[in-house]
């Protein structure tokens, strides 16, 4: 399929260079996802129906057979070998059961090694005598040494994934879901499936993958390509709202305060505040005539426009036409015919532009949001009946700052700009946006995503016991409406295919204390795992557990307190240990990562060692936020989890 694209010769099918251009483009991009991949099969799965889809059951049409893989495949005359995972006819190899056979005789799995199949499996799903068994290959899957970055799971989608994959384009949905539910994996396949049901109109409209930092971005990157999806980017919230260089930060209070969904009217106030009632009228001359327009009617107009409630920038643009047309009414009165010309020669008119400087002037979104957190009164005056007294002295700088480039601006500030800059001009929509580890986003930051998406979809995803912000999320309601999808389905995924059963169960101790009320992650793996606590008073015992799950097949993550991150490395150079960092590709030759408790979130490894835990805890702004910070590393482990530790354990663990 390839060598065909390669082959194609467009010089007697293009018109002109322009179009050339862009078949040749196209046809570039085919060939990038036709690509190879070493170690990934063609075909996972086979399907056996009893009669041909869409045929006449009654009529004892005769059964056809398919065999299912990541990507479709035909042969030279154009017929298909492998069936895409994702069409409608490969559906029962994820949802099909003995209760409900779904018309399927056979459904195989193959195994394989390396690229090799060595492997399979076959349920008789309409067979009565036959029962139902755990898959040995599904498990295998499943449990398979994570060595490199986040691969697909296209082979061991299960029936609850399954059902949030192949949801519509039209509804956004939120998956919360505990540590090893998949919920990272079934949004990135849930773009797969959007792409391939309603290629041409994202195509349009584009697609975006929002995760928490770089590190996680890096590690999820190769999935969608994997699957042949190589048009959907990605970026994290502060790359979204990036209008100005953030070279400062806030203390938890004041970033609390800046991210609540309060500082959203505040802005909207403080926009509006340029305004100005119009209280003289506006003299055109035009040759020998003078048009006036008396200051009642301007304030009509403006009212009007203020009403309306339309973006400032926009209303800016229509403040002029609307007095030309004022002016065009009173031609027309006097017998002249004014056409369109007239009119944007009279909105273009010197005493025009002078009045709608006055009245409407234009604002620029970082100096206002600069003159809010540097001038007292200015903030006082557009945050009354909104922030106390205490609170705005909280986010007020305390030193002068003379222009918007000599500004230490944090990341909150960058969220304010850019929620005043949708006011002046609206932001681009895009299709569909797949929102990860949603739960440590701020009000004003779930905005900023939503603007992204207001005449698309969204896939909210995350974990509410995760949540390791001062203003991490406290329920889904109230996350969904700050983005603007209030109707979105909540759908909890609660069986965990990655966690081992004795880690899982270790960390859910922290539940009751973190997210009360919030059900534990059921291990649904066979392999229990293994899971150890040791004291140890040295950083040689945490290098010498390092070592001995080294000597073991699979990566291993070395996660601790960010504080501890400098003294580990150390440690680890000394003893001639090398090491990657969160997100960076590990290889046969480095199998370690050494990684800081802030980063940790989203990655996962066949082992770890984690390091002093009371540590983690202290190393946040509050108790609670430590204890979630502990959860998400107590949890990173697919295989095994060794605790090393000086100082005593916290007693949430006990």
């Amino acid at each position: 399929m390839r060598e065909d694209a390669e082959n194609l010769d467009i010089r007697d099918v293009t018109a002109n260079w322009v179009n050339a251009e862009v078949l040749h483009r196209q046809i570039t991009e085919r060939i990038k996802a036709l690509a190879d991949l070493s170690h990934t099969p063609l075909f996972f799965g086979r399907l056996d129906y009893l009669h041909a889809p869409g045929s006449d059951l009654a009529e004892g049409a005769e059964g056809e057979r398919f065999y299912i893989g990541r990507r479709h495949v035909h042969d030279a005359d154009g017929d298909p070998m492998v069936i895409d995972w994702r069409a409608p006819v490969s559906q029962p190899f994820y949802r099909a059961s003995k209760k409900d056979p779904m018309d399927i005789g056979l459904r195989r799995r193959f195994g394989y090694t390396g690229g090799d199949l060595t492997a399979y499996e076959d349920e008789h799903l309409s067979d009565p005598a036959e029962t139902a068994a755990t898959s040995k290959l599904l498990q295998q899957e499943i449990e398979r040494p994570r060595v490199g970055p986040m691969r697909d799971i296209v082979a061991t989608i299960q029936p609850e994934q399954d059902e949030i994959v192949r949801s519509g384009l039209s509804g956004s949905v939120c998956v919360q879901g505990g540590p090893g539910t998949g919920k990272t994996a079934v949004g990135l396949h849930r773009v797969a499936y959007l792409l391939y049901a309603h290629r041409e109109r994202l195509a349009r409209t584009g697609t975006l993958v929002i995760g928490p930092n770089k590190s996680f971005l890096h590690y999820i990157e190769q999935v969608l390509p994997a699957l042949g999806e190589l048009e959907v980017k990605q970026a994290t919230v502060d790359d979204l709202v990036a209008h100005v260089e953030v070279r400062g930060s806030d203390d938890a209070a004041a970033a609390v305060i800046k991210g609540d969904a309060r500082m959203a009217e505040v802005l909207r106030r403080a926009v509006r505040s340029h305004v100005t009632i119009p209280a003289e009228p506006v003299v055109v001359v035009r040759g020998s005539r003078r048009w006036r327009v008396p200051a009642y009617e301007l304030e009509e107009i403006v009212r009007e426009l203020l009403d309306r409630d339309i973006r400032y920038g926009a209303a800016h643009q229509a403040l002029p036409q609307r007095i030309a047309h004022a002016v065009l009414v009173q031609m027309e009165r006097s017998g002249e015919a004014p056409d369109d010309r007239v009119q944007d020669a009279v909105a273009r008119n010197a005493a025009v532009k002078a009045a709608v400087k006055a009245i409407w002037p234009q604002v620029d979104p970082a100096k206002l949001v600069l003159r809010l957190l540097t001038d007292a009164d200015f903030l006082a005056a557009h945050a009354e009946g909104l922030l106390d007294e205490a609170e705005q002295k909280e986010i007020l700088w305390a030193k002068p700052v003379r222009s918007v480039k000599s500004a230490k601006w944090s990341a909150a500030d960058a969220v304010l700009i850019d929620e005043a800059t949708d006011l002046v001009q609206r932001t681009h929509s895009l299709g569909h946006v797949v929102l990860d580890e949603a739960q440590d986003l701020s009000p004003m930051q779930y905005r900023a995503v939503g603007r992204r998406c207001t005449t698309g979809s969204a896939t909210v995803l995350g974990d509410l016991a995760q949540g390791t912000t001062p203003w991490a999320t406290r329920s889904w309601e109230e996350a969904l409406g700050h983005l603007g999808k209030g109707d979105a389905v909540v759908e909890e995924l609660t069986a965990g295919f990655r966690v081992p059963t004795d880690v899982i169960t270790y960390a859910s101790r922290l539940l009751p204390h973190i997210a009360p009320g919030l059900a534990p992650v059921a291990s649904v793996r066979e392999n229990p795992g293994f899971f150890e606590v040791r004291s140890s008073t040295e950083d040689a015992g945490v290098l010498g557990t390092v070592e001995e799950l080294l000597g073991r097949e699979g990566s291993v993550g070395l996660i601790a307190a960010d504080a501890r991150i400098p003294v580990l490395a150390e440690a680890l150079t000394a003893a001639g240990r090398t090491y990657l960092g969160p997100g960076e590709e590990t290889t046969a030759e480095t199998r370690l990562t050494l990684v800081p408790a802030s980063l940790a979130k989203g990655l996962e490894y066949d082992y770890v060692v984690l390091d002093e835990p009371r540590a983690v805890v202290d190393g946040e702004p509050d108790g609670r936020t430590g204890l979630r910070r502990l959860y998400v590393a107590l949890t990173r482990a697919v295989s095994g989890l060794i605790v090393t530790h000086a100082a005593p354990l916290p007693a949430e663990l006990a």
